[in-house]
């Protein structure tokens, strides 16, 4: 782990704005952005009309385009013809992260003139952007990604069957308003499923062999807090749990962007794109096997004192939430979750056939750099295995 004073440097957002009644507050600065707007939206286009209506009264042009799923490179394609038809000058994205992810692509790639897949990781040349993303700003609907304070966008590309990054320290938001009241009242697969990821995209950066000292206190703090929030609202509805956990979030998308992230996402990324499971899901369903199968190649090391003080912190962050002993937390979070309903990931389209595969390709994907230790083969089929 870094020495706690060591240097470092933290990217976020232009400007990030945090509370109940901040994306209503910020109507002049969203219209500011530009005369001729793209709104980047949900399925379901009704949860926007208050927001085109308002900026169309503060004298926007709005084009509007709607994004059904995870993004991939056909959508991302259209959304480039439709935004540069338009001739539209900056970007609101109003969603979920996959809204944002989506958005945040579409400002950055609407002034490039070069192929997508030339500025995509993996499966592209990887190269940065060629000229400064339109103006845009974020809006999350859920407590999930944290999507709207990194640098990159995950898109899936079909022929690839991998989900890849568009990444530039240019696409960081503009505007980020990150405003509890939105993700009121959200059904209890999704709260769960973005609960899930929010959690994970803490402790990752936390155990991250990349943390630093400003990515551990935001950690510490949101860790704790949002599973006690996840745990409360699959319960009942709270609006405190709610704040708690868009808060756990937002310290989440700060902390991966600055400290990188681990095997959960070295997977995800993966899966995501041979199975078309969702994001969320698919974190949330590796997390408890994950974190011990790192205790337990830690264990087999010497001098690794730090960052196992840390995986019992995040024992006892687990066990306080559900209520169980800190031994089993790990177990328990994975029998808490299934009993919440998530699925495990032979039902999200993993079959024991492609896990070796899968734990190939995952082993060389860019989250797991960030992974505490290096995970053997036989740890990455085991998790697997396990999560199936």
């Amino acid at each position: 782990m870094p020495h706690a004073l060591s240097q470092f440097q933290f990217l976020t957002a232009a400007d990030l704005r945090f509370g109940r009644g901040v994306a209503h507050a910020a109507l002049d600065a969203l219209a500011g952005l530009g005369g001729r707007l793209l709104l980047v939206q949900g399925h379901d286009g009704s949860r926007a009309d208050w927001l085109v209506d308002a900026l169309t009264d503060h004298g926007a042009v709005v084009c509007r385009f709607s994004v059904e799923r995870e993004p991939d490179l056909p959508m991302i394609e259209a959304g480039l013809a439709v935004a540069r038809g338009a001739r539209v000058e900056a970007v609101i994205a109003l969603g979920g992260g996959a809204v944002i992810d989506a958005g945040k692509a579409l400002a950055g790639l609407i002034p490039s003139t070069r192929p997508i897949m030339d500025h995509l990781e993996v499966v592209g040349r990887g190269l940065p952007l060629e000229a400064r993303p339109l103006p845009f700003a974020a809006m999350p609907t859920t407590a999930g990604t944290g999507a709207e304070v990194t640098k990159n966008a995950v898109i899936a590309v079909p022929e690839a069957k991998r989900k890849v990054s568009l990444r530039d320290r240019h696409m960081l938001p503009d505007l980020a308003l990150v405003d509890p009241s939105l993700t009121d009242h959200l059904p209890k697969p999704i709260t769960l499923a973005s609960g899930l990821d929010a959690v994970t995209q803490a402790i990752e950066p936390f155990l991250s062999c990349k943390a630093n000292r400003l990515t551990d206190a935001l950690c510490r703090d949101a860790i704790p807090q949002g599973l006690k929030a996840l745990v409360l609202l699959m319960e009942r509805e709270s609006k405190a749990a709610r704040d708690d956990l868009a808060w756990t979030s937002l310290c989440g998308g700060l902390a991966l962007a600055n400290a990188g992230l681990g095997a959960v996402h070295g997977f995800a990324g993966v899966l995501g794109g041979v199975t078309g499971a969702a994001h969320g899901a698919i974190c949330g369903a590796l997390l408890p096997h994950v974190l011990a199968a790192n205790e337990t190649a830690l264990m087999r090391l010497s001098d690794q004192e730090a960052i196992l003080a840390r995986m019992q912190a995040v024992r006892g962050w687990i066990a306080e939430a559900l209520d169980c002993d800190a031994q089993n937390a790990f177990d328990c979070l994975a029998r808490w979750s299934q009993a919440q309903g998530l699925p495990g990931l032979k039902a999200l389209g993993l079959t024991a056939e492609m896990i070796g595969d899968v734990a190939e390709q995952s082993r060389v994907s860019s989250s797991m750099k960030g992974n505490p230790v290096a995970l053997d083969s036989d740890l990455l089929t085991g998790i697997l295995g396990r999560a199936l």
